[in-house]
């Protein structure tokens, strides 16, 4: 291209690469949702949606929920900061959902923290798309391969293939939604509002500006025209992204029926499952999952974390394994086989996956391996080990509010009173979406004789978890001591 810069196949097959090497499969992916769109976001939301209706305020327990409530419970399964359990499988969008206890709303001050407090900077949506350095995408010396602002779309439209790689290259390279706009608009005129492929892309384009309503129209347009899955899937995040998780389902449904058996539409229902709550019917659809696809990863971590958490650790192990001899080998995955050998009883397994996890750790996941190691060591007695694996976990994470909570415990023990009421004191600020702390500082404070802090920290205690029956029993306790005076 150095000597011919008017070779169209060459700038073609370029474009291509340059496409396919930054693409990304954007149709599953929940992005993080970051201070912008807390700001500025205009779409008018419920403040007080009925439970199951909203990603903000998922499914309570009832009592009819089915033989899978045992192990939504906080005592058995840890909660999100959203109020959700988590289902062993890290994805984008979920994370970030550090509700406050109660509210179930993101709050401005959690979100310019960022998902990892301290370590990182807050961003929006559309700052994941942002990439630097593309002037050095370069096919000559004094100039970019293209600039979007003096692109001549006339002349591009002469040619669609031509005007699809640039389309995409716009999209995925220089990450330029509102020229691609231009010329997705251009181009679907020019094909008389008939092609499916121009209207999809605008509808991506409106997506990435955030204009979600505009997009939907285009989508739909889109599926008018012709019925494809990526369009059901685009359809789907779009209303995930307005926190209509039930429109979402039913697109996911209508998708099904036009394509059995695909196992992207019956995934995804099984995440938006999970995020409202309703971890019986995801269970469903992840093994539908692998009755398509034996080997798909995701599907197998929920099931592993499912029975893990129902009391069934050996049939998790098995699970694990399963993602080994697929090729996985992660700090993570060695890490949970550890756990499900512990209480497996296999102890002789534990402690050699521990040591392979701590070996391919890194400064995200060291603390979380520690913490586990913790426990393995309050399992077996060993208080001394458990006291120094929880002390390197919050030398490696201060915001490890676990740990926090467990040093708490284990000071008391050493009849450090100040240290453990410390500790708890950290862990309720930095988690307060865990009812462990409050429900020790209310223990604590009760048996120092301040039932007046004791009361109040039982009452936040059942407002995260209102099932907790030792919180439930404490109170009454109190009830009663109140009454006597």
């Amino acid at each position: 291209m150095l000597r011919k810069r008017a070779d169209t196949g060459a700038w073609f097959l370029k474009a291509r690469a340059m496409t396919l090497k930054d693409f990304v499969d954007d149709t599953a992916d929940l992005e993080e949702e970051g201070v912008a769109e807390l700001l500025m976001d205009d779409n008018a939301i419920s403040k007080m949606p009925r439970p199951g209706t909203s990603m903000q305020r998922p499914l309570t327990q009832t009592k009819d929920a089915g033989p899978s409530v045992a192990s939504m419970r906080q005592s058995f399964r840890p909660m999100s900061g959203a109020g959700r359990p988590l289902t062993g499988f890290a994805r984008p969008g979920t994370q970030s959902r550090s509700a406050r206890a109660g509210d179930g709303q993101l709050s401005v001050a959690d979100a310019f923290r960022g998902a990892r407090p301290s370590t990182s900077r807050p961003v929006s949506v559309a700052g994941r798309f942002v990439r630097v350095g593309t002037a050095s995408l370069m096919s000559s010396a004094d100039g970019r391969f293209v600039d979007p602002e003096n692109i001549a779309i006339d002349k591009f439209l002469r040619k669609p293939a031509m005007a699809r790689a640039l389309c995409d290259y716009l999209i995925y390279v220089e990450n330029h939604p509102k020229r691609c706009l231009d010329l997705c608009a251009a181009a679907t005129r020019r094909a008389d509002f008939k092609d499916w492929w121009w209207k999809a892309r605008l509808g991506k384009c409106y997506y990435q500006l955030g204009m979600y309503r505009d997009a939907e129209r285009q989508f739909r347009s889109a599926l008018k025209t012709q019925e494809m899955i990526s369009l059901f899937l685009e359809l789907a995040k779009l209303y995930l992204r307005l926190d209509q998780p039930n429109t979402a389902l039913d697109m996911y449904m209508k998708a099904t029926e036009k394509f059995p058996g695909e196992t992207s539409l019956i995934l995804g229902m099984a995440r938006v499952y999970d995020a409202v709550n309703d971890l019986e019917r995801g269970v469903q659809h992840y093994k539908k999952v692998l009755h398509y696809d034996p080997s798909n990863v995701e599907a197998i971590a929920c099931l592993a974390g499912d029975h893990f958490y129902n009391d069934q650790p050996e049939v998790a192990l098995r699970y694990y394994r399963r993602l080994l001899q697929v090729g996985l080998n992660n700090t993570e995955l060695w890490c949970n086989v550890g756990l499900c050998c512990f209480f497996a009883g296999q102890y002789d397994m534990t402690l050699s996956c521990f040591e392979r996890a701590l070996q391919l750790a890194d400064d995200d996941n060291t603390a979380d391996v520690w913490y586990n190691i913790g426990h393995m060591a309050v399992g077996i007695g060993d208080l001394n080990l458990a006291f120094q694996a929880f002390k390197i976990a919050v030398s490696i994470d201060a915001q490890h509010a676990e740990s926090f909570n467990n040093l708490g415990i284990l000071e008391l023990r050493k009849n450090n009173i100040e240290m453990a009421r410390s500790n708890f004191e950290t862990a309720r600020n930095l988690a307060p979406h865990l009812f462990e702390p409050f429900y020790n500082g209310a223990l604590l404070a009760y048996k120092l004789g301040d039932t007046e802090q004791s009361f109040q920290m039982a009452h936040q205690s059942l407002a995260v978890y209102p099932g907790h029956m030792d919180s439930l029993e404490l109170v009454k306790e109190l009830k009663t001591h109140f009454n006597t005076l």
